[in-house]
């Protein structure tokens, strides 16, 4: 049968090409066996490895160049093992230049340290885009807007907003004042009749307040115990340096589980809340004021997911950040006993004997010294120390170095925060200095004010910080005595992604009587 463009030639047919491909074969000369001894191998092996070390130690020099740092890294770990721990007395050293390099399983970082690179980063959106952590996507998710850029990011941002206005803040400063009030409670009626450690207490007060604010009464009582228990797996695997590989049983492995619990119950709760919102409910907690301005038509629609997202990036900043903030504040007005009287004078003033009602706007409003309060303790303990992003190009971030492409760039808040030429004595805790006629009173210091961050990524909830804080801050100097047990680590700085005093913050507290 002959063939055609269709049908093959039978099997058994010539084929030249073969012929050919024979005759060419037993032309060429016949090679000498290698023989593999185990010698060979072991050199061959010996000296690929010194080969591939030489090049790392090359490629780090060559990113380098003249920045500080070690002249030399330790093959492929790099500064992991001295990273494992971080030290406040360690990083200070690294911001002592206004430059400076490290290397982690060959994660080349750079670290900017002044306050010009710090905002020359943040406001290039451009060359370099938030990272948190090399690992941070895989346990945050890449969609989550929060590593979002451009319009994207803009489009979330500008649907986010409407979150934080005076009428939405108040609206949760009820449901705030609520839980207050019980985990008050509870501190007082706690059995131990000695002072322990109350860090991770107040981390819970943070949670289930965000919790409610956020999801109100969608999220239930046994779900709300199970985000809170496992999203410190999150907190954990977000440290700026840990294995960054999600193999089973690593911080990594179980914060992408945690991640996994957060976002079903989350989603669920956007579910609800869009439900009950459209059968004309009154919206009582953040996701129902978002679900309204959707309904509304002011913003576009979001699925389940999207807005559970946002929510578990909410949750990452208020459970650790203000977590560490209000932490701090209870140590220092405990050891501040002076700064401590003026704030109850004030709650007394202001609230004037009106100690049933929750707090309110116009009664922060009227709070300054309270307010100053707040802002010192973001100052002189700033939860966030550091931002981590990553190069997208090549950013020129001087006339004499180019950070390279793929580079993890931090830049780092503590330097422009403690600046004693912005802001004198800057190791004294001084809420005065906020205060009418004070040094810092009419935003002198607002280049160097990075605890919220700058440019497209700037913290959001910024004004729900500032309300949370002193709203708790307020209402405890007013409801409750505590006495802070001083230890060695008190002043020490442990830093779990953000900073903590070394003891936890030993406390007891104790009902106060206030005159009605």
């Amino acid at each position: 049968m002959p063939s055609s463009t269709y049908v093959s030639a039978p099997a058994s047919a010539p084929s030249h090409f073969v012929e050919t491909l024979g005759k060419l074969s037993s032309s060429l000369p016949e090679l000498p066996a290698v023989e593999w001894s185990a010698k060979t191998v072991a050199t061959s092996v010996l000296a690929i490895v010194v080969t591939l070390l030489l090049a790392e130690q090359v490629l780090w020099r060559s990113r380098k160049q003249a920045l500080p740092g070690h002249a030399w890294q330790i093959p492929v770990i790099g500064q992991f093992a001295e990273s494992l721990n971080p030290s406040m007395e360690a990083y200070k050293r690294s911001w002592a230049t206004p430059l400076a390099s490290v290397s982690v399983f060959n994660i080349f970082i750079v670290i900017a340290s002044t306050t010009d690179y710090a905002r020359k980063i943040l406001n290039s959106s451009t060359l370099a885009e938030p990272c948190l952590v090399r690992s941070a996507k895989q346990i945050l998710l890449p969609e989550n807007w929060v590593f979002l850029n451009g319009k994207v990011h803009n489009e979330y941002r500008k649907g986010l907003n409407v979150l934080f206005t005076p009428k939405a803040l108040e609206i949760y400063l009820r449901v705030q004042d609520t839980i207050y009030r019980k985990f008050f409670d509870s501190w007082v009626a706690n059995p131990n009749p000695s002072p322990e450690p109350y860090m991770m207490k107040f981390r819970n007060l943070n949670m289930f307040t965000s919790l409610r604010v956020f999801c109100g009464e969608y999220i239930a009582e046994d779900a709300a115990e199970e985000i809170s228990s496992k999203y410190w797996q999150i907190t954990k695997a977000l440290e700026l340096v840990n294995f960054p590989f999600a193999f089973p049983g690593t911080k990594v492995w179980n914060a992408c589980r945690a991640r996994e619990v957060a976002v079903k119950h989350l989603s669920n709760a956007a579910a609800a809340s869009k439900k009950a919102m459209a059968q004309g409910k009154e919206a009582d907690c953040l996701l129902d004021a978002w679900v309204e301005q959707i309904l509304a038509k002011k913003v576009r629609e979001y699925t389940d997911k999207e807005m559970a997202l946002v929510l578990l990036s909410f949750i990452f900043a208020s459970q650790d950040a203000m977590s560490s903030s209000i932490t701090f504040a209870f140590q220092l007005l405990a050891d501040n006993p002076d700064i401590l009287a003026k704030v109850r004078e004030e709650q007394t003033r202001v609230r004037a004997g009106d100690h049933e009602s929750p707090m309110s706007l116009a009664w922060l409003e009227q709070m300054p010294y309270t307010n100053a309060v707040t802002k010192e303790v973001l100052r002189y303990r700033p939860p966030v120390i550091m931002v981590p992003y990553l190069t997208k190009k090549p950013f020129p971030i001087n006339d004499e170095y180019t950070v390279p492409k793929g580079t993890m760039l931090i830049p780092s808040f503590w330097n422009s925060l403690h600046d004693p030429a912005v802001y004198p004595e800057p190791e004294e805790f001084k809420p005065e200095r906020w205060l009418p006629g004070g040094v810092n009173a009419n935003g002198t210091d607002s280049k160097n004010w990075l605890v919220f961050g700058a440019g497209a990524h700037k913290c959001i909830g910024q004004n729900y910080v500032y309300m949370h804080m002193s709203a708790v801050i307020g209402s405890a100097a007013l409801f409750l005595n505590w006495e802070h047990e001083v230890t060695p680590l008190s002043e020490e700085i442990e830093i779990i992604a953000t900073l903590f005093p070394k003891d936890g913050c030993r406390l007891k507290f104790s009902k106060r009587e206030v005159e009605h």
